[in-house]
């Protein structure tokens, strides 16, 4: 049982209730994420407006996912491991090695993907200040200074649904119980 409510579509404030409309539209059910979110509409709102701006960072989609899952499992959050190891398997359709190694934090057999999931944790652990090395490594692997920062706005958004899943202790929907 989630320790903060989860807004349902009938339940959320004016300024909620539009959003979760629209993602239940969209995906055919409301996360519950984004009904706890949706006690703060403006949490609700960023988290949806920052994750259409991840969407469109030069990173592809499964670099995306790398950083989502690393920072899940990471920050101990279940709800988005599951949420994003359906997105990486039925969207993505990432190889079941790579999602496998990355919810067990193991290293993975990409080298380039190997460095960015090694860079996201280093940010996790020391909170951004990665050492000289850990960032060479991951300019090395062919990352740039724009996939950098690109993947401190991943870590963040990553950050605000971890937590807010954390604080709340989300209850796994049916629809991601599969992929829990």
């Amino acid at each position: 049982m989630s320790r903060l409510a989860i807004q349902t579509i009938e339940s959320a404030s004016a300024e909620a209730k539009d959003r979760l409309l629209a993602v239940k539209k969209s995906s055919g059910f409301v996360p519950n994420l984004l009904g706890v979110l949706a006690n703060a509409p403006t949490a609700l709102e960023t988290y949806q407006v920052v994750s259409g701006i991840n969407a469109r960072t030069s990173l592809s989609p499964a670099e995306r996912e790398v950083i989502q899952i690393t920072s899940a499992v990471r920050n101990g959050c279940g709800f988005c491991t599951a949420g994003h190891t359906k997105i990486a398997r039925n969207k993505l359709a990432m190889s079941e090695e790579l999602v496998e190694a990355l919810r067990h934090t193991k290293a993975l057999s990409d080298p380039k993907l190997n460095a960015l999931a090694q860079f996201t944790l280093a940010l996790i652990e020391h909170r951004g200040k990665v050492t000289d090395d850990e960032l060479a490594a991951f300019q090395a692997a062919g990352y740039n200074q724009t996939n950098v920062v690109e993947v401190v706005l991943g870590v963040s958004l990553a950050s605000l649904c971890n937590y807010t899943n954390n604080v709340a202790q989300t209850p796994i929907n049916e629809e991601l119980l599969a992929f829990a």
